[in-house]
């Protein structure tokens, strides 16, 4: 009797850990870009904002920062690079936003959102932006993956 209670306390704890589960953790994992040659691990900081990092790239994993607008900054390499930084969730809006988003290839830095796709939750949407003006910027979708490709 004790072993069936023990283990009933056992789920109904390892349930209400699952089901208490931060809504806006949804978002961490591993992202292959639009482009399909880089993917992007995102994680949540101790900060408690989301940032995102290169994680994986189909060619040249020694590529250069080349186009970072700081020339200190040029030879890091890609590889690594957080792109996503200070992103905070938006329970109302079901969103990620009040962060910025680098764009390595063309060395500039953008406001950003992201959301998952309502039709699709495996398929994450980003936008960045300029001068604060949302409807002024790039859409881009980047597809969930279970694992960091070799």
């Amino acid at each position: 009797m004790k072993r069936k209670l023990l283990f009933l306390t056992a789920c109904v704890m390892i349930m209400s850990a699952v089901s208490a589960q931060n809504p806006a953790d949804k978002i961490v994992g591993v992202y292959l870009t639009a482009k399909k040659t880089s993917q992007v691990r995102i994680f949540k900081a101790t900060d408690g904002k989301y940032y995102g990092k290169v994680a994986w790239l189909e060619k040249d994993k020694d590529k250069k920062d080349v186009n970072n607008p700081d020339p200190a900054k040029r030879n890091e390499p890609i590889l690594g690079l957080v792109i996503l930084r200070g992103l905070k969730y938006d329970a109302d809006k079901k969103q990620w936003s009040g962060g910025t988003i680098y764009d390595p290839d063309n060395g500039k830095t953008y406001d950003c959102y992201l959301w998952f796709d309502e039709k699709d939750p495996g398929i994450l949407q980003l936008k960045g932006y300029v001068l604060g003006m949302r409807w002024l910027g790039r859409e881009s979708s980047w597809v969930r993956e279970e694992k960091l490709r070799e």
